[in-house]
Formats: structure tokens, C-alpha cells, sequence
């Protein structure tokens, strides 16, 4: 650290030593601090932040001699192979399923083996081979060849990402340069690419259950691509169950089943997945089974009907004319993800069945929009007002769903 001194001072001590770096205060802004950094024959001010650990851009270093040794790879990188870098992406493996074609065979042999396993194995490289670094790419071609594969869209979950020792990019086969967030991996699939390429990879993220640590709380869609079923194992075994045995009780989803059992439930789910007991052995009280559901509902990140396609929900069932509205609300179910959109059918079919029993339970298309509206369907914003206000047309969309889910779906 050199105190406060000028960028003409900062340069003379730098002159001519390649990669040299100090530390200066500002003269006209004291308090803030500049790393001057000699590279290409001139010298490059930085303006230096710290907040537990030192950053110029967006990675964070415990040291500031980290912090510029990353920065002159990056620096050298960039200058030296800059024309190649723009090229990187023209050509990737990825779109060629690149190095997953040179293990075809070795796919196949291992689908016939694995194809009546636990949907946990998983397909890995073996040593010395050239694909040893792209191992998802394989677990790609793997389920790809999988006839029972529900083929959902699915954008991958990149989170910047540090790789120990050297990693090459998934989708251009390229090598990561960095110290640290030298790349992205999704966290779904574990897919490694370049922050860069991850603007041009495909939404075909493909789940592996060894990383979906519960099954509430987890996005809709990848849960059911983890899993490889339609719709959520949830969805499908609690109404099994209801269906089964609660269709004609009384205030069926109105009536709270005991909040700690219904957490025993939902526990269940996340340690055994479509394994979990709830039969009426364990859960003889059907209404825990309903609320568990309806909890599974709640807890989403992504409502079943999206934040993306909420508001047109809403001004669908604004509109007066009962066929018009019926043709808008058609037209936005059109725009819910294929996850969502079967999850929805599935559900409404069953709460039309609850509403045959309307005489035993007392559950009318009306009473279960009520009851699902909020449940199904949330405003982006977390506002109190706006949840209100629109409580009387969330209850309206599910009402119309059950009614005309021969139409609608």
C-alpha cells in the first residue's frame, strides 16, 4: 500500500515490470482505494471494494494477491486468445452431443443394466477416456435414449460456480480459466459450462436425483423430470389416497387435518419419495392426506398457475361474457408449462369427482375455488392488497376449471 499518490506516480513505480501491482489511496476521493496494475505495457486503475473480502468485478478473493492473479489470467486470456473466444460458441459439441456419441455403446450397456435400478443410478465416465470431464452430457444421451422419458422443457439452474483444478465447458469444450467462478453449473443437473456459453445452452436440463434434496419446495418441473413422471409423486399418491377413501367426507379440503401430522406427511415425502406410506394404517383422518396436498401446493416456488401467466388468469376472469371468458381462460392455460398444465388437469379432473359427491361432502365447485384459488395461485408481487383484491377471480378460475375441465382440458 502506497498511501495517497497520483495515477502519474502509480505509473513511474510500475514502469516496465510486467504483472507488478500496488495498492494507492485516491487524491481526489480519500477513503476510496485504486489497484493499479501494470499489464500490456501500461498501467490499469481499478477501483478496489472490500467487504469481507477484496472484488473489483464480481468475484470475491480473500487476498488481494489472488485477486490479481485471477485478474491476470483473465487479462491475458482475454488479449491473447480474444478472437478465438468469440468463436468459441459457433461450433459447440453440444448441439453434436459431441464426446456423449463416443460413448454410445457404453450408454447402451449400461441403460440395459440400469433400466430396472433405482432412478438414483447414475452413468458415469470411466478413467482415461476423452469424455472423462462431460460426464451430464452422457447422463443426457443416457435418458435421451429412454423411451419412458417425460420430455418436459426445462431451463438449466446455473449458480456461478468454483472448480478445483482444471474443468473444460460442457458446451463448447473449452477450458475454464480462473482461479475462482471461473464457469456456471446448474444445480439441478450439474451441467459445467462458461458464464458466456450458458446464454446459448438449450432448455433440456435434465434433473439427476442425487442433487433434488426434498421433493416439497421443489420447482414443479424439476421434480417431475428428477423423477421421470408426469406429475408430482405428491399429487399423484395423495389423491390415490383421497380418491380411494374421502371422497364422500365431509368439507373434504375445507376441514384442517392436525397441522404436526400433516407435517409427518410432508417429511415422509422428502425422506421416501413415491415410496411414503400414507395409507389409512398410519393416516386414518383423510383430511391429513388433503391438507398435506394442498401444502405441497403452498409450499412451491413456482405456483401451479405461474407468476408468469397470473395476471392473465386474472383478466380472463374479468371478462363478463361466460364464453368469451371460457375461450381466454383456454387460450392461458395454452402458456403454463407442460409440468404445470398436466399437474392442473390432473388435480381439476379429481376435484370435478369430489364435486359428483357434492350431497355426501358438501364441496361444490364454488367451495373448492375457494379453497384452491389462493392455493394454486399467486400474485408476482408479494402484496397484501393485491392477494385481496384479487381473491373473489382466483376463486372465480378455479370454479371455472372444475366446472368445464372436459373443455378447458
Amino acid at each position: 500500500f502506497h498511501g495517497i499518490i497520483s495515477r502519474e506516480q502509480a505509473d513511474e513505480i510500475l514502469a516496465g515490470v510486467e504483472g507488478a501491482y500496488i495498492l494507492r489511496e485516491s487524491q481526489r476521493q480519500p477513503g476510496c482505494y485504486t489497484l493499479a496494475l501494470r499489464f500490456g505495457n501500461q498501467t490499469l486503475n481499478y477501483r478496489l471494494f472490500y467487504d469481507g473480502k477484496h472484488f473489483v468485478g464480481e468475484k470475491r478473493f480473500e487476498s488481494i494477491h489472488d485477486l490479481v492473479t485471477d485478474g491476470l489470467i483473465t487479462l491475458y486470456i482475454e488479449t491473447k486468445a480474444s478472437e478465438y473466444i468469440s468463436k468459441m460458441t459457433t461450433n459447440p459439441i453440444y448441439e453434436h452431443i459431441g464426446y456423449a456419441t463416443l460413448l454410445r455403446e457404453k450408454v447402451s450397456r449400461r441403460l440395459s443394466r440400469t433400466r430396472n435400478e433405482s432412478r438414483k443410478a447414475s452413468v458415469t465416465s470411466e478413467e482415461n477416456t476423452p469424455v472423462e470431464k462431460i460426464t451430464s452430457l452422457v447422463r443426457r444421451a443416457a435418458l435421451t435414449q429412454n423411451d419412458n422419458h417425460f420430455n418436459y422443457e426445462k431451463a438449466h439452474n446455473f449458480k456461478v460456480h468454483t472448480f478445483r483444478g482444471p474443468h473444460w465447458c460442457e458446451y463448447c469444450a473449452n477450458f475454464m480459466w480462473g482461479l475462482i467462478a471461473q464457469g456456471v453449473r446448474c444445480s439441478d443437473c450439474g451441467l459445467n459450462v462458461h458464464k458466456q456459453c450458458s446464454k446459448y445452452v438449450p432448455n433440456d436440463c435434465q434433473p439427476d436425483l442425487k442433487r433434488i434434496k426434498r421433493v416439497y419446495c421443489c420447482d414443479l418441473t424439476t421434480l417431475v423430470k428428477a423423477h421421470n413422471t408426469q406429475r408430482p409423486m405428491v399429487v399423484d399418491s395423495c389423491i390415490r389416497e383421497i380418491e380411494a377413501r374421502g371422497l364422500k367426507s365431509e368439507g373434504l379440503y375445507r376441514v384442517s387435518g392436525f397441522t404436526e401430522h400433516i407435517e409427518d406427511v410432508k417429511m415422509a415425502f422428502d425422506r421416501d419419495g413415491d415410496k411414503a406410506d400414507i395409507s389409512a394404517s398410519i393416516y386414518p383422518d383423510i383430511n391429513i392426506i388433503a391438507g398435506a396436498l394442498k401444502l405441497y401446493f403452498r409450499d412451491l416456488p413456482i405456483p401451479v398457475i405461474t407468476y408468469d401467466t397470473y395476471s392473465k388468469f386474472i383478466d380472463a376472469a374479468k371478462i363478463s361474457n361466460p364464453d368469451e371468458r371460457l375461450e381466454a381462460i383456454h387460450e392461458v392455460l395454452m402458456l403454463l408449462p407442460a409440468a404445470h398444465y398436466e399437474t392442473l388437469r390432473y388435480l381439476m379432473i379429481h376435484l370435478k369427482k369430489v364435486t359428483l359427491h357434492e350431497k355426501e361432502n358438501f364441496m361444490n365447485a364454488e367451495n373448492l375455488g375457494i379453497v384452491f384459488g389462493p392455493t394454486l395461485m399467486r400474485p408476482p408481487e408479494d402484496s397484501t392488497l393485491a392477494t385481496l383484491n384479487d381473491m373473489r377471480y382466483q376463486k372465480l378460475i378455479v370454479q371455472i376449471l372444475i366446472e368445464n375441465e372436459d373443455v378447458l382440458f
